[in-house]
């Protein structure tokens, strides 16, 4: 076995990981039965030196499952294995000898459960005294002392003694790390050995006996580990300092010993250490003393009360990754400190509170908090007085955290048992942050955001200590209990109801009260008053009207009703406790989503009325209408709530009893509603109706009354007297009159309707709007007046006899209203409620006669259908036409119920006779509808079949027939339709044999009449005349080829003289191309079409272009032919061309035929389909390609024009909507354009370009609006770098299209002229002065757009042709001037500086002229603009103008230099790092105009940070001038001053620096002249500022000043400051 391992080794490999296994297992098995033999084999294995260490640690796996099966060994095998295993443990630990020693390691542990001493020997043989052993040495004995508890114990002592020694000579982190390690473990098993004596059979060693071997250890790990500088070796150290404090710190002479290293543990917090472990060491040490009853001592508590509150009031580092466990721990370090030391504790805590800052304050109130909530044992009495003394200290901090925090003591002390001590201050304090946060939420602002937020987190915590009160405090007090009440009656903010109901029941609930609740009140609470039943009630059922907002309020108030029920009412209590929970049962089994408000509002007026019902023959009800009555104005119009309240006060005046007063409250109603809101108005309107149910001639006489009152005549009208803040107008108040009758007619008992209707109800209504101006709202109300009475007289079942007086009044009226309407346009509703109102009218007695229906009937028709058809656009007026039609139809059908025969049906048919003859397209259409629509009622009504006679039979006919064949495909249709009728009808009263094959064949005819094709319309006329199929024969082939051979011919010899017939020809020939099936005779016919355009051209392309799209086939196969003779197809190119960019230029008046049809309108899509076709089957000879400039210039434009409002043609909204279905997505005009674009390119034959275009992305720019700008200038630059040859022709193009009439074209050329202006193509082919004249035009045009590329264009001349910029400067300098001025927009003035500064740098000096002083005045006044763009440009163009100066202009650029000094130095700071370095560029460029050499040798650039770099400079360039000119120190520091109120943070901090760095520099005699006290104030207002380093900024500032004030008080006695 030796020797096969050996060659094994030899052969130099092992087998794969399932030989192994199957090794082993083998190996395992074998040792079953001969262990001393397998042990000795393998452990010859391990002696072999060649073996690999990948092998022994399988040897090792073998041998320890070995030893786990087999138990005890022969001694001689173990000490053999004990040794090596030993050894090689101790060897070099590399990357493989680390898993080697870690496996032996293991080893000698499994051998230790049976041959413990064999292994101790071994290892106690390697631990000695004073010598620094091995790590696996240490890690073995800790797995021994882990498994062998009780075994070990004797060998503990020694072992803790020998490492000790070893401490002073460990230097490498690995080995503290694991010494600590291996203690950690000693320590657990000491613990578990102490826990377990009574199992040990070895002597006993103590517990004081361990602490007294640990705590040496303890204290070197504590005094010198813990000061080691790797975080791995203060790691191991603290995590091994917890089970050591479990052994020494029951040790009572060992603890003040322990309590001494409190200060190093402390230390360690500002190290790089997890907070987390110090802190749970920390716990362990302050818990322990306080179950000893041993405190820390008193010297170390400020130590620990400050280290352990940092932790807690300030941020946690990013590293800390248990800051939230941490604080855990913190919390309970309190803990055990307060009750240790609650005085000095809580003393501390006010020390802290005094600092006032927010997070100090926040921290140490979280943590009084937890003191509060400690559980047991609880904390002392005096402990909590003391906390609750420094709580009341932060009682006025009115930050929101503070607030919170202060909230949520209360809601602990009240949740802890402490609810006495709440008493007073905090029920006082709740109360006023409720008031408060309410009062901040119903008013805050929208620019306010944060603090509505921080508002509604303040709120919600209030409403949480509420409930936590209200749930927990017993003995409540009246006044409290109180307020809460009164918060429910008073607040705005409706949301926070739902908790404070729910508290108030709890309240409740757990107080009973005894006493009626305003007698409880009474008697503690007189400040106070308690809001009365009704107005309690009142209050909850509006707010209830819309249950579920504010977290489900509805439940929670119908709860607290159910409680008071015996305060409010004890008479409805008993009905109370029945309803109530039905309810509540029906708002739990809906959500917000589920519920129906109506049915909800039906039964809270139900709840109401069974209320009122059980306080009959008492004043209640009408004390609740007053609290209802005053509620009016707490709640906004329009809301539900407000809407519930005037139908809950109509039903509670109805039941009032005392008339007299329900006249007061109704008339005080009248009095301040607003009638111009119509909210308002049609609350009121119903709340009168309401009332009426109850009280109908008590609103009657207060309708009247309130006449009187207001003097209604026509002479005097003063309404506005009474209502100053509301001036009524006359006629708003007449048509809530009007409608208030008739309202109270709606709702009033059918036996008092019938008494009151004509007189005063309706007379009224006829008074109102005779008298008034009778505009639309009052035409309105009118209308609706009378809908609601005749509706209201219809409802009633027993009429008898009754007759309407006022019905034919009325019907005049609405007559003359109705002739009043224009008839051509509908712009209001009033002509379709006024035939509704006459449809109502005709169902009541006295009936019209057959002469006064015909009339209506007449005047109603004309009203309507003279009308003009809506736009498709305009839904508002579609409606209202639909609208009207609809009620034209109910009339007829109202009035034709009183004479149902055939005589009436043709009478009704006669009054449509004149429109269905209408020239008009649309009268015929909606005529023919009505007759119809009248058909059908008549079809439908007659119960009795009364035939119609031949001759009215053949007059309808007749009347309809000539229809079929209408213009208008929707007028034959429902011409088709009144047929079909007629014959149905004519067949069921003959009983003539009409069957399905009949039926079938009319179909048919129904669906040839829906084509184009006018004879198909004649022929399926002239079948349905027939009542018969005909069948007309079928042609061959021959006769097919022989007519197209003769149409061929017949073109061929007189095509030029059939100018006139020339589209009925090609109509005819594409009618029959379609169904053509043999290619000869298709051949033949696209060869006439081909023949017709080469005559006719521009007639055949309108007739092509014209038809719809998708383009069918037949069409396709004419293009085809049209591609294969180029010179042709490069003809209709042109036209095609033509028609496209007719879009863009002036529409010409037709002086020809061939005019006509070339101006004719055509869909440019259907071209643009054309034109990708042509291109894609084209052949590309040179002639075609001369085209390719006209071609792209045609396509962009195209292009560009559908990024704008012509965008979709007359033609795509007309043509498309009677020939076409929905297009598919890939047929628009900008994916064809873009298509056919591509396809041109690619035509070229030039790779590199279509490749180029490809990946710029210019196709994706080009089909977004917001990037197509963009994309044409990639299109027009590579085009013009790489198609020299077209470059003259699209210059040519491009002019022209810049000066096109549409907006559109003028910029897409001028994005393409940007291009072309940085090239010298313009200048190289004489274009440059038209092109620079057509860019003036442009600048001073409107669009945005248009001038930005303008400009753009004008300042590429110095790219492009720099030589002419003198030639055109002063053009150039007045165009960019001009987009400097007022007023300023951002992207047209950026772009002028940008053209200035290209264009001033190929100028000199002396060409600029008086225009210098203009543009360095310009660039100044935009160096503080609140756009970033506009400072960048700026600066740059103020560089410019520094590099043009010389010897002229030195001076007054000099000047400039000064003004704009300061300036330049703030925003050298810019907040955009763009504008700060081309700020910094341009003020280091200007340096040398101040003439001081010392700021000329000064480094531009350095490897300091910018704001250092500046502070450098600006120090040096403050003390220049201190010697030379102070008085420029001085207006340098009045305009930095100027500066701290900038909008920029970042100006505002380098103003504030700068200002301090002068005022250092200011020579004494200087500060004299300063304003110290306005300095302070401007200084002092940046205290409070949002930004924290304005704040710093500004204190330093401050510093320096007061530093300057004191020097000067120093020099001066009587003092300046």
């Amino acid at each position: 076995m030796d020797s096969g391992s050996a060659k094994t080794d030899t052969a130099g490999g092992a087998g794969p990981d399932t030989r192994k296994m199957l090794a082993s297992v083998i190996i395992t098995e074998k040792a079953t039965t001969e262990p001393s033999t397998v042990i000795n084999a393998l452990i010859r294995c391990l002696q072999v030196p060649e073996i690999s260490t990948q092998r022994k640690v399988n040897i090792y796996n073998v041998l320890q499952e070995i030893i786990q099966q087999e138990g005890e060994l022969e001694d001689q095998g173990v000490q053999r294995l004990v040794a090596i295993a030993s050894k090689e443990m101790r060897e070099s630990l590399e990357v493989e000898g680390y898993v080697k020693a870690e496996v032996a390691s293991d080893t000698l542990v499994a051998l230790s459960r049976n041959h413990f001493n064999l292994v101790m020997y071994e290892l106690q043989h390697h631990l000695k005294p004073l010598n620094l052993t091995d790590e696996f040495v240490i890690v073995t004995l800790a797995k021994l002392a882990n498994g062998n508890v009780f075994e070990f114990m004797p060998y503990m002592g020694i072992t803790l003694a020998t490492i000790f020694t070893m401490l002073r000579l460990t230097n490498e982190a690995k080995m503290c790390q694991v010494i600590c390690s291996a203690m950690e473990t000693f320590c657990e098993t000491v613990q578990f050995y102490l826990r377990h004596l009574e199992d040990s059979v070895y002597p006993v060693m103590t517990e004081d006996q361990f602490a007294m071997k640990l705590f040496p250890m303890y204290r070197y790990f504590v005094t010198v580990w813990l000061r080691n500088h790797n975080p791995e070796v203060k790691l191991g150290v603290i995590k091994s300092l917890k089970p050591m404090l479990t052994l020494l710190l029951p040790n009572d002479d060992l603890r003040n010993q322990l309590y001494d290293y409190i200060p190093l543990l402390l230390a360690e917090y500002r190290g790089g250490l997890e907070a987390l472990f110090i802190t749970q060491v920390l716990r362990q040490i302050l818990e322990t003393s306080v179950t000893t009853n041993t405190p820390v001592p008193q010297m170390q508590l400020h130590t620990i009360f400050t280290e352990l509150h940092i932790q807690v009031c300030s941020k946690a580092p990013a590293q800390q990754q248990y800051s939230s466990q941490n604080l855990a721990e913190i919390v309970h370090c309190f803990i055990a400190l307060a009750r240790s030391y609650p005085k000095e504790l809580m003393k501390f805590f006010l020390g802290q509170m005094e600092m006032s800052q927010e997070a100090i304050r926040v921290g140490t109130l979280t943590l009084i908090r937890a003191v509060v909530s400690a559980a047991e044992p609880r904390m002392n009495v005096r402990t909590i007085y003391l906390a609750i003394r420094v709580v009341k200290t932060t009682l006025s901090d009115t930050r929101f955290k503070v607030r919170m925090a202060i909230l949520r003591i209360i809601g602990q002390l009240a949740l802890s048992g402490y609810q006495d001590r709440i008493k007073g201050w905090g029920l006082k304090y709740v109360s006023v942050q409720l008031t408060l946060s309410t009062y901040k939420l119903t008013n805050r602002r929208e620019s306010f955001y944060q603090r509505d937020l921080e508002e509604k987190m303040v709120h919600k915590v209030t409403m949480d200590t509420v409930r936590i009160i209200t749930s927990s405090v017993s003995g409540m007090t009246n006044e409290f209990w109180l307020r809460l009440l009164c918060y429910v009656m008073e607040t705005d903010h409706t949301e926070a109801l739902t908790p404070i109901c729910i508290s108030l029941t709890n309240l409740v609930e757990h107080q009973p009260r005894t006493k009626d609740v305003e007698a409880s009140v009474a008697s503690k609470s007189r400040h106070v008053d308690l809001p009365a039943p009704q107005k309690l009630l009142a209050r909850l059922l509006v707010l209830m009207s819309s249950p579920y907002k504010g977290e489900g309020r509805g439940i929670a108030m119908l709860n607290l009703l159910r409680t008071l029920s015996q305060s409010i009412a004890p008479a409805m209590a008993d009905m109370w406790e029945l309803e109530i929970p039905l309810l509540v049962k029906y708002l739990e089994e809906h959500t917000e989503f589920t519920w129906n408000q109506k049915t909800w509002e039906d039964k809270l007026i139900q709840f109401l009325r069974n209320s009122l019902k059980k306080t009959r023959g008492s004043n209640w009800s009408l004390r609740l209408s007053k609290e209802l009555n005053n509620q009016i104005e707490s709640f906004d119009s329009p809301s539900l709530e407000k809407g519930f309240l005037y139908r809950a006060l109509g039903f509670t005046l109805a039941t009032g009893l005392e008339a007299d007063k329900v006249e007061t409250l109704l008339l005080e109603l009248l009095y301040k509603t607003d009638y111009g809101n119509d909210f308002d108005r049609e609350g009121v309107i119903l709340c009168f109706g309401l009332c009426a149910r109850g009280q109908v001639k008590t609103v009657l006489n207060v309708l009247h009354d309130f006449e009187e009152r207001i003097q209604e005549s026509e002479q005097s009208w003063q309404i506005g007297a009474w209502r100053k803040d509301h001036p009524w107008r006359r006629e708003t108040v007449k048509g809530a009159l009007m409608v208030m009758y008739s309202c109270v007619a709606s709702y009033c008992h059918p036996q008092m309707l019938l008494t009151h209707v004509d007189t005063p109800i309706t007379a009224k209504i006829i008074h109102h709007f005779s008298s008034s101006c009778q505009d639309i709202c009052l035409k309105m109300a009118f209308l609706k007046s009378v809908v609601q009475v005749t509706d209201a007289i219809g409802n009633i079942k027993d009429l008898e006899d009754f007759e309407f007086a006022q019905k034919m009044s009325l019907t005049g009226i609405i007559i003359a209203t109705i002739k009043a309407e224009p008839t051509d346009s509908l712009v209001s509703p009033v002509r379709t409620m006024a035939i509704e109102a006459l449809s109502h009218l005709s169902s009541l007695k006295p009936f019209y006669s057959t002469e006064e229906n015909n009339e209506l009937m007449d005047i109603s028709i004309h009203s309507v259908i003279s009308l003009q058809p809506p736009l498709e656009d305009n839904e508002s007026i579609q409606t209202l036409y639909a609208n009207a039609l609809q009620a034209l139809e109910h009339l007829m059908e109202g009035l034709m119920q009183r004479q149902l025969d055939p005589k009436g049906l043709q009478e009704m048919v006669h009054l449509l006779e004149k429109w269905i003859l209408s020239e008009r397209e649309g009268e015929r259409e909606k005529a023919m509808n009505l007759h119809l629509h009248l058909l059908q009622i008549h079809v439908q009504s007659v119960g009795v079949c009364i035939p119609l006679k031949l001759g009215q039979f053949g007059t309808l006919v007749g009347l309809i027939a000539p229809r079929t064949c209408d213009s208008h495909t929707r007028t034959r249709m429902a011409s088709m339709d009144v047929l079909s009728s007629l014959l149905d009808l004519h067949a069921s009263q003959t009983c003539s044999l009409w069957g399905p094959s009949e039926e079938l064949e009319l179909a048919k005819c129904k669906e040839d009449l829906q084509g184009l094709d006018m004879e198909e319309i004649f022929s399926a006329s002239s079948r349905i005349a027939k009542k018969l199929c005909e069948n007309i024969g079928a042609m061959d082939l021959w006769h097919d080829k022989a007519s197209v051979t003769w149409i061929g011919t017949f073109l061929q010899r007189r095509t030029k003289e059939l100018e006139d017939k020339v589209a009925e020809i090609l109509g005819a020939i594409l009618v029959h191309l379609p169904v053509a099936d043999h290619p000869e005779v298709r051949r033949l016919l696209i060869e006439g079409i081909l023949l017709l355009a080469h005559y006719h051209q521009e007639t055949v392309l309108t007739s092509l272009l014209r038809q719809p799209l998708p383009m069918e086939s037949h069409l396709t196969e004419v293009w085809l032919a049209v591609a294969e003779n180029v010179p042709f197809a490069r003809t209709m190119l042109r036209g095609l061309m033509g028609r496209l960019q007719a879009r863009f230029t002036p529409r010409a008046n037709a002086t020809s035929k061939a005019d006509i049809w070339r101006l004719a309108a055509v869909d440019p899509l259907m071209t643009l389909c054309t034109v990708h076709l042509l291109i894609q089957k084209m052949d590309m000879d040179d002639k075609v390609l001369d085209l390719f400039p006209d071609l792209i210039y045609t396509l962009l434009l195209q292009l560009s024009g559908s990024q704008g409002p012509e965008a979709v043609s007359p033609v795509l909204k007309t043509w498309r909507l009677v020939h076409m279905r929905t297009l598919p997505k890939e047929i628009d005009l900008q994916r064809i354009t873009i298509k056919s674009m591509k396809l041109l390119f690619r035509r070229l034959s030039s790779e590199q370009l279509v490749r180029t275009l490809e990946e710029q992305g210019v196709w994706s720019l080009l089909q977004t609006s917001s990037t197509f700008l963009q994309g044409v200038g990639l299109l027009a630059r590579f085009c013009m770098r790489n198609m020299e040859g077209y470059r003259q022709r699209l210059s040519e193009l491009v002019l022209r299209g810049m000066d096109s009439d549409v907006l559109s074209c003028r910029i897409s050329s001028t994005a393409v002229c940007v291009e072309f202006m940085s090239d010298p193509v313009l200048y190289q082919e004489k274009l440059l002065k038209p092109t620079v004249l057509m860019l003036e035009k442009g600048v001073d045009q409107e669009d945005e757009a248009l001038r930005v590329l303008s400009l753009r264009a004008l300042g590429n001349m110095a790219l492009g042709a720099p030589k002419k910029v003198r030639q055109y400067r002063k053009l150039l300098l007045e165009k960019c001037l001009g987009s400097l001025r007022e007023p300023v927009v951002t992207s047209v003035t950026s772009e002028g500086m940008e053209a200035l500064a290209k264009i001033l740098a190929e100028l000199r000096e002396g060409d600029v002229g008086s225009s210098f002083g203009i543009i360095s005045e310009r660039c100044r006044a935009f160096f503080d603009n609140e756009s970033e763009l506009l400072r960048l440009k700026a600066f740059v163009l103020f560089g410019k103008l520094g590099k043009l100066v010389r010897i002229s202009k030195k001076h007054f650029f000099k000047e400039e230099v000064k003004k704009a000094w300061i300036p330049l130095m703030l925003h050298c700071q810019d907040p955009c790092s763009e504008a700060a370095q081309a700020c910094m560029t341009t003020m280091f460029q200007c340096v040398h105009f101040w003439g001081w050499k010392a700021l000329e040798n000064s480094p531009g650039r350095s490897n300091t940070s910018v704001a250092e770099e500046m502070t450098v400079f600006q120090m040096m360039l403050c003390s220049i001038p201190t010697q030379k000119k102070p008085a420029v120190l001085y207006s340098f520091l009045l305009e930095t001053m100027t500066y701290v109120n900038s909008n920029l943070p970042r100006i505002r901090i380098a103003a504030c620096d700068l200002a301090g760095i002068i005022m250092q520099q200011m020579p004494a005699h200087h500060l004299k002249k300063l304003d110290f006290p306005a300095l302070r104030n401007s200084l002092q207002e940046l205290q409070l500022d949002l930004d924290p380093g304005v704040r710093r900024a500004a204190l330093e500032t401050l510093k320096v000043l007061d530093t300057c004030c004191q020097h000067q008080l120093l020099a001066s006695p009587e003092g300046i400051c």
